[in-house]
């Protein structure tokens, strides 16, 4: 379960560090031009906090596994984790039109990949929070 622990921390890492390219691959700068301009900053700063706040659980998983398994804290912030991930794996289907993926090969892979990583983490907290 450690090492799952570890896992995590390192695809949330790397899931964090994805969200720099965001602005470029999503062409922010032409979608965004015509909002407010308190509307623009506040996305950019809220999508900066998001890849802070995933960061940090990442380095969380990375390097304190054993105390989120083995301490009262640790397994209450695993099920706070399982069920952050478990809303974002709700978020992946009834939040998002799929009309941004079917019929898409490349955004249907996507898709189907980050859903799958939205269950593993759910999976992998939740066991840490309920081991015994």
């Amino acid at each position: 379960m450690e090492s799952l622990l570890k896992l995590s921390g390192v695809l949330l890492i790397g899931l964090a560090l994805l969200h720099a390219v965001f602005p470029h691959h999503f062409k922010w700068k032409e979608e965004l031009r015509d909002i407010t301009l308190l509307t623009r900053q506040i996305h950019y700063i809220h999508t900066f906090f998001i890849a802070l706040t995933v960061f940090l659980m990442g380095v969380l998983c990375l390097f304190s596994a054993s105390e989120l398994l083995t301490t009262k804290l640790g397994r209450q912030v695993c099920f706070g984790l399982s069920l952050f991930w478990s809303c974002r794996l709700l978020i992946q289907f009834f939040g998002y039109s799929s009309s941004h993926w079917k019929g898409k090969p490349f955004e249907t892979a996507v898709h189907i990949s980050f859903s799958l990583l939205w269950v593993f983490l759910t999976a992998v907290f939740a066991s840490a929070a309920l081991r015994a």
